[in-house]
C-alpha cells in the first residue's frame, strides 16, 4: 500500500466520523426542537386541568357548605337521617408509630 492509498484511507475515516457525529448531533437537536415544540400545547393542556380543578374544587366547596347541608336535610328524601346517639359514636384512637 502507498502512502498516498493509507493517506486517503485516513482522511475518509476521518470524514465518516465527523458525519456521523454531525448527523449523531443534529438528530439530538431535532428532538429537542419537538419537545420545544410540544411544551405550549401541554401548557394550555395543564392550564385547562387547572381551571378545571378549581372549577371542581368550588363546586366541592359549595356543596359541603353548611347552608347547603342543612338545606339538603330539610329535603323530604334525607328526612330518615338523624344525628348519632352518643352510645352510637365510636372514637378510634391511632398511635403516631403505626402510621
Amino acid at each position: 500500500m502507498t502512502q498516498q492509498t493509507k493517506f486517503l484511507i485516513r482522511i475518509l475515516i476521518c470524514i465518516a466520523v465527523a458525519a456521523i457525529t454531525l448527523y449523531t448531533n443534529i438528530n439530538t437537536i431535532n428532538d429537542l426542537t419537538l419537545l420545544r415544540l410540544a411544551i405550549p400545547a401541554l401548557e394550555k393542556e395543564l392550564k385547562a386541568l387547572q381551571r378545571e380543578n378549581e372549577r371542581l374544587q368550588y363546586e366541592i366547596d359549595c356543596f359541603e357548605s353548611p347552608i347547603h347541608l342543612m338545606e339538603l336535610s330539610r329535603k323530604p328524601e334525607y328526612g330518615h337521617l338523624r344525628y348519632p346517639r352518643l352510645d352510637e359514636v365510636i372514637d378510634i384512637k391511632i398511635d403516631e408509630g403505626e402510621k
